[in-house]
């Protein structure tokens, strides 16, 4: 069983000394660190570098050590990632210092859930009252004529030619970024401080397909490698929709082993992951990576990375 530090700072002009300090006794007797400097708390924890190698290199009955909730987590929707992911692959996470460093966060009782919630909430407050001061400084700061941010990357011209082509030529996005060698939020920018992305007032003006229902990611038809372990033991599933699947899967060699490469909607997919939940637990090393591999696979087609 390890212990696994994470820290986390959110721009260039902060340091990690209090985290530092806080997860030192760790750090002295040798537990490996995990860092994401100047990473913004709106960047999901699942979807950063740092934590991602965490994940990676950690095995089940590890301890993901945080010097406060704040560097992981933000929202309640951050919670419920990081607790279901942490809970799938067997992993603790408790805060070094606090009232709340005798818990582990990743623990599926009802309490620690209720505790958790709450602490997301009030976290997730924080941000916002944040967010709101900080408008309230900028409409005041603007409204005394201060000119406020980094200088244009685009000249006013290049704004114009940008919106124009955007607006009239139907150019996209991206293509403009290209020809003017810019970061495609540079355009997005331009082109909502001109409304040129507005919604229009007018319902119907809008796309045809602009009220339909945005479909449900677990339809999604995706093409994922079943690992051949997890296959294996899937030969028996009486799941009509996952058993056919697989039956028309193609085998992928890979050394002495294989996967069956399978294509179906990310539901059947994730099916086929509860079914191998056992081998998560299981006794052979093999099983446990295998499951974690797929499990990985299903996690990023499902978040779209």
């Amino acid at each position: 069983m390890t212990d696994r530090v994470y820290l986390r700072h959110s721009t260039d002009k902060q340091t990690n000394a209090r985290q530092l300090h806080a997860l030192a006794e760790l750090l002295q007797a040798g537990a490996p660190k995990y860092e994401d400097p100047a990473t913004s708390s709106r960047i999901y924890a699942i979807r950063r570098p740092g934590f991602r190698e965490l994940l990676d290199a950690a095995a089940i009955g590890d301890t993901v050590r945080i010097a406060d909730a704040a560097r992981l987590f933000r929202s309640t929707k951050d919670v419920i990632q990081i607790r279901e992911v942490l809970q799938r692959r067997g992993l603790h996470l408790r805060i070094a210092t606090g009232a709340w460093s005798g818990f582990d966060l990743a623990a599926d009782d009802p309490q620690t859930k209720l505790f958790v919630t709450m602490l997301a909430g009030v976290l997730e407050f924080q941000r916002d009252m944040i967010s709101e001061n900080t408008k309230e400084g900028v409409a005041a700061a603007e409204a005394a004529g201060k000119t406020l941010g980094r200088p244009s990357a685009l000249s006013e011209a290049a704004a114009a030619a940008v919106v124009k082509a955007f607006t009239e030529d139907g150019t996209a996005i991206k293509a403009l970024a290209r020809q003017h060698r810019v970061d495609p939020r540079t355009i997005r920018r331009v082109l909502d401080a001109a409304g040129a992305r507005a919604v229009p007032d007018d319902p119907a003006a809008l796309p045809d397909d602009a009220d339909e229902v945005q479909p449900d990611p677990s339809e999604r038809t995706v093409v994922l490698d079943v690992p051949g372990l997890l296959a294996k033991h899937l030969q028996k599933t009486s799941d009509p929709a996952l058993r056919a699947a697989l039956q028309a899967g193609r085998t992928i060699r890979r050394g002495q082993g294989h996967s069956v490469r399978v294509t179906a909607q990310l539901a059947v997919h994730q099916a086929a992951l509860q079914q191998c939940a056992s081998l998560a637990n299981g006794a052979t090393p093999a099983g446990r990576k295998a499951y974690r591999a797929y499990a990985d696979r299903v996690e990023d087609a499902l978040t779209g990375r």
